[in-house]
């Protein structure tokens, strides 16, 4: 439907989205210019974040949210960058590492990657909350850190600084706590507008589908990846999107610190195979995008060749001793925080390990500490899960089925029962999706 006229009103936007009108540029523009600066009380962004949920928004509203996101505060120079700058973001899973050992084993490889990362969202774990679990590590460097660390190491960790897409920072959190999370235009301007504020030559993306994701289904994932990459490609940026399977967790590590070890134990050639392929998958088309290799093969020959002589586990220690942190974790995994006690549950009942509930697992785990209820509850970095089988395993009753790791002295037999009632079990072979469902250029 047609914009109506661009005075500005903030009830009156939010009714005028409450009632399917489209926005304009303009209107757009100003109010999060007002959100940025404190004019506009987090109530009454609520109540747009909520009507954009339910009503959405067309292409034009979708590329002016992202701007007026990206324009809210500094766009970052990466001309001094040698390298081609190619970044990752993933929409958000159980279990999902990968950018915890992609990044280091991309930039050893010659792309230059400034990973901009959030904190944990809703059932889903953050890249920067498993990193700061690293002791020292620092996340918040200042843009001249950040610069000179891509032109000697190819690679920086970091969050969104103060001045990088500010307005997406508040708005990230607010969304997290007003059940706002799952839509297409929000969550298209908040991952592109700190990509392109971060000045990015290129961007992969990783839209995971499934019960694990925020996306359910593949439909609604096809088309979060599609508005993707066309807003993407309307900022002139390179961008390839992955669907991805999310119905079980990634790997088999849920929480903080032992998601971080997992990241690490990929770069010593171990872990769990999803990860590894997700990992590879992912690196070979920020190879390619970065114009290192022709291939993906090629690319991911590369990567392989970097595992296997240690160049990307050596990477790793130099960001992470360059970012404040021990790098002797990248060897002694140990030095990670780790829980006081642990329990394993086991099978209740012999046969084929079917299937995962991803999104349940989350929440459990959140509810052990390992994730966020409100903005400002804190995360136990050292609580989780370990997964000891897979879906499509072959199990006997009483086998070892996840290992819980907790620290307070009890453990609510409602969680227990709740995470449990996760596995799902039959008497034949589950057939499995497989991990990439489908490409997107």
């Amino acid at each position: 439907m047609k914009a109506k006229s661009s005075f500005f009103s903030v009830p009156e936007l939010i009714a005028q989205k409450r009632d399917g009108l489209a926005l304009s540029n303009e209107q757009i523009k100003t109010i999060i210019e007002a959100y940025t600066d404190g004019r506009v009380p987090d109530y009454q962004m609520s109540a747009l974040a909520m009507a954009i949920y339910f009503q959405g928004m067309n292409d034009e509203e979708t590329v002016a949210l992202t701007m007026a996101m990206r324009d809210s505060g500094r766009i970052v120079d990466l001309s001094s960058v040698k390298a081609r700058c190619v970044d990752k973001h993933s929409t958000g899973g159980v279990g999902d590492k990968v950018s915890i050992c992609l990044a280091p084993l991309v930039a050893s490889c010659g792309v230059a990657v400034p990973m901009v990362s959030g904190r944990g969202l809703g059932h889903t774990g953050g890249t920067l909350d498993k990193l700061e679990s690293i002791p020292g590590f620092n996340i918040s460097l200042p843009i001249s850190r950040v610069l000179k660390q891509l032109q000697t190491l190819n690679c920086a960790l970091i969050g969104q600084t103060k001045d990088i897409a500010p307005a997406d920072k508040k708005l990230y959190a607010l969304r997290d706590v007003t059940g706002t999370v799952e839509s297409i235009p929000l969550i298209t301007a908040s991952i592109l507008s700190k990509k392109l504020a971060a000045g990015i030559d290129a961007l992969v993306l990783d839209v995971k589908a499934g019960q694990g994701a925020f996306m359910k289904n593949e439909k609604d994932a096809k088309a979060l990846a599609r508005s993707l990459v066309r807003v993407g490609k309307l900022a002139k940026k390179q961008v390839t999107a992955f669907l991805t399977n999310m119905e079980s967790p990634l790997g088999l590590s849920i929480g903080n610190a032992l998601e971080t070890k997992e990241a690490l134990q990929l770069l010593h050639g171990q872990g769990p195979d999803d990860l590894r392929e997700c990992t590879l998958v992912l690196g070979a088309e920020m190879l390619r995008l970065g114009k290192v290799v022709r291939t993906e093969a090629q690319g991911r020959k590369r990567l392989l060749e970097a595992i296997n002589d240690r160049s990307a586990l050596e990477h790793m220690k130099k960001i992470i001793k360059a970012q404040g942190g021990d790098p002797r974790v990248a060897d002694e995994p140990d030095r990670l925080p780790s829980a006081t006690r642990k329990i394993m549950l086991k099978a209740p009942k012999t046969g084929y390990l079917r299937s995962i509930d991803a999104l349940e697992i989350g929440r459990c785990a959140t509810a052990l500490g390992a994730g966020r209820l409100t903005v400002n509850d804190s995360i136990d970095p050292a609580v989780g899960m370990l997964l000891q089988a897979k879906p499509g395993d072959q199990l006997r009753k009483g086998a070892p089925l996840v290992e819980l790791h907790i620290k307070r002295d009890g453990l609510d037999s409602a969680i227990q029962d709740r995470i449990l009632a996760s596995f799902e079990f039959s008497a034949t072979r589950p057939k499995l999706k497989p991990l990439i469902l489908e490409v997107l250029r």
